[in-house]
């Protein structure tokens, strides 16, 4: 009994640590982003890419390292949101500075994909107050096009057209499915696989989107 109440401590010990070590990882990505803006700002490009790509792998890791060691909170998911959003934003103003001929030309996508950012946001904070940390699938593989594509963006001559494309394609099914979400959900909510799980759990929520919409907007 009392080598099972050691072993009970011990892993308490153990995921509290965890927990800390996690969190640290993705603070990281809140702290990194405004000294990555002042590296494009200074236009220190190298140092710069380095960075940014460190940034995106601790984005890679941190999520993983929370569900294995069982340390998933809701502080850690809504660190987590801002800490990608955040290196995303600063990716996109490195752009703007270190590619600006790439930007003018595909200025339109960008500008369409920020609009349903800022839909996404207001339906977020319309809703709950906050904003959402549903780590949907598809949200998942947007970050990690959008991780690619940044990142070699800066590693080569210039962006790649075919992985813009596929990021700003990708990124906009996220965010279209994450308003749907706002409404489908009631209450604010941390790591949601999607739509097609939500429903399987609730299968009257579809019922509900309309009245939501209309009511929301």
């Amino acid at each position: 009994m009392l080598e099972a109440r050691f072993d009970q401590i011990t892993h308490k010990c153990m995921q509290k640590k965890s927990y800390y070590i996690i969190n640290g990882i993705t603070l990281y990505r809140l702290i990194a982003a405004p000294f990555l803006l002042f590296l494009i700002l200074t236009r220190q490009s190298d140092l710069f890419k380095w960075l940014l790509a460190l940034s995106f792998f601790t984005d890679a890791i941190d999520g993983y390292l929370a569900r294995k060691y069982k340390v998933v909170s809701v502080m850690g998911a809504k660190l987590d949101s801002l800490g990608d959003d955040l290196t995303v934003i600063v990716g996109v103003i490195g752009l703007f500075v270190l590619k600006p001929g790439f930007i003018k030309t595909e200025l339109v996508w960008l500008v369409a994909i920020f609009i349903l950012f800022v839909i996404q946001v207001v339906s977020a904070f319309t809703r709950y107050g906050a904003v959402t940390s549903f780590h949907t699938y598809l949200a998942k593989l947007a970050a990690i096009i959008q991780g690619i594509f940044l990142i070699l963006a800066f590693f080569m001559p210039e962006p790649l057209s075919v992985l813009f494309y596929l990021a700003i394609a990708i990124t906009a099914l996220d965010l279209v499915e994450e308003i749907i979400l706002t409404f489908l959900l009631p209450k604010w909510k941390a790591n949601v696989k999607g739509i097609y799980w939500v429903l399987k759990q609730k299968p009257n929520s579809l019922l509900f989107l309309l009245p939501g919409l209309i009511f929301m907007w």
